[in-house]
């Protein structure tokens, strides 16, 4: 590792099976040594088949492929989220990232039995809070529409930027498979996420242990965090993780028009600093590296799901807390996504950004050529587990619709106005 990296002496576990900390919320060319483009920047070739009209292929050489044209991500909007998850049309959650020192000594443990409010995460809010914004900006939106365009909101895909998070990653992935559902309407494809029996029976047999360190990602954001531009973290308040500032942005993936939202940890005080996303900052907390086998872990596994969270929007750098076995935080470290493609690639059989956008816009377009019927109550199911690939099944006025109502109302109504 360079000079500039030696802080990292002593960085995270590394395998695969890392720790829980921080929820994933809620994602060039053929040589290890080409760079990763940034949004905006790309490549364009022709690509091979990868799908038959039922399955599409997993196999990450299949996507080895020049990056796919990838718009720079615009905000066309956020709102937030309060203690009791009501939402609101506004910023009034976000948080200002304030710069810690290199060693900081935060106990992450701190105020996990008295000061902590957990969200409930039983309730499965699917796409709703996306869709309240989506109604409450209708205009907005519908004044970006083309001109003859299908779309009544002028985009292709709406969906959360965890869900695109994990389809770059799944021709690396090992261990998790997922579920997405999508629907028809109006000329968007909706995709949401719907529990697998694997992840439902995982939250069930979390040990106490790991619930801890769930907490820990939280409680590091607490340190560093701001209410205001000019004022210090409380570290002494109540961590709740109900709270929550997320941003919404338009992109373009090769000829898919993307409308999808996240959640944003803080953005950079300074008032000079650029607009959003790009004065956006992501938090994260990993494990100490003590042995090269573990930074190489850390290179091949972490950071794939690191980087590909924040290249969506557009989040130009993560702050990561490195800490040791019993949550105090002994080194802190900036990571410039653009950087990440340097760091991994001396890497033996690493991933590869190329990889990971082109099997997300191959799985976009697979997606909008199965799911063809313009109704909320279709539901196309696209399944998919480790080295498997993608399979979907139909269902009609099924557990897995996702649309509310008072979203279908509400758009047909326009539609009617207009």
């Amino acid at each position: 590792m360079d000079q500039q990296r030696r802080s990292w002496k002593c960085q995270n576990s590394g395998n695969n099976n890392q720790p829980p900390e921080k929820r994933s919320r809620d994602e060039p060319g053929s040589s290890h040594s080409e760079k990763c483009p940034r949004p905006g920047q790309h490549q364009h070739q022709s690509a091979p088949p990868a799908s038959s009209s039922h399955t599409l292929s997993t196999r990450w050489q299949l996507y080895e492929r020049n990056f796919p044209l990838y718009k720079q991500p615009v905000e066309v909007g956020c709102f937030s989220l309060d203690s009791e998850r009501r939402f609101f049309n506004d910023a009034r959650q976000i948080r200002y990232f304030v710069e810690p020192e290199p060693r900081p000594n935060f106990d992450l443990r701190d105020g996990y039995r008295d000061r902590f409010t957990k969200r409930d995460d039983s309730v499965k809010e699917k796409l709703d809070h996306l869709l309240q914004w989506i109604v409450a900006n209708r205009a907005k939106l519908q004044s970006r529409v083309p001109a003859g365009s299908a779309c009544a909101l002028g985009v292709d895909v709406v969906t959360w930027r965890g869900h695109l998070t994990k389809l770059l990653t799944t021709p690396y992935e090992t261990r998790e498979g997922w579920l997405l559902a999508a629907t028809l309407f109006r000329g968007t494809v909706y995709i949401s996420e719907v529990e697998t029996e694997a992840a439902r029976r995982e939250k069930e047999n979390r040990s106490a242990r790991h619930e801890e360190m769930m907490y820990w990602g939280y409680k590091f954001e607490q340190y560093i965090c701001a209410d205001e531009p000019h004022r210090c973290p409380d570290s002494a308040g109540v961590v709740n993780t109900n709270e929550a500032f997320c941003t919404v942005v338009q992109t373009r993936l090769a000829d898919h028009r993307l409308l999808f939202s996240g959640e944003v940890d803080c953005r950079d005080k300074d008032p000079k600093a650029p607009a959003p996303p790009a004065c956006y900052v992501e938090l994260k907390t990993s494990l100490e590296i003590c042995t090269p086998k573990q930074r190489s872990n850390f290179h091949r596994f972490k950071l794939l799901k690191w980087w590909a969270q924040s290249f969506l929007p557009g989040v130009p750098r993560i702050v990561a807390g490195f800490r040791d076995h019993d949550g105090v935080v002994v080194g802190v470290e900036t990571i410039p996504i653009a950087k990440i493609s340097h760091l991994i690639k001396n890497e033996f059989n690493c991933w590869k950004p190329t990889v990971c956008m082109n099997f997300c816009c191959d799985f976009l377009s697979f997606a909008r050529t199965v799911v063809k019927e313009d109704d909320p109550r279709v539901v196309y199911l696209f399944s998919c587990e480790p080295h498997r690939d993608v399979t979907y099944s139909v269902h009609r006025d099924s557990v897995y619709s996702f649309l509310p109502l008072w979203f279908v109302e509400e758009l047909s109504a326009a539609a009617g106005s207009d």
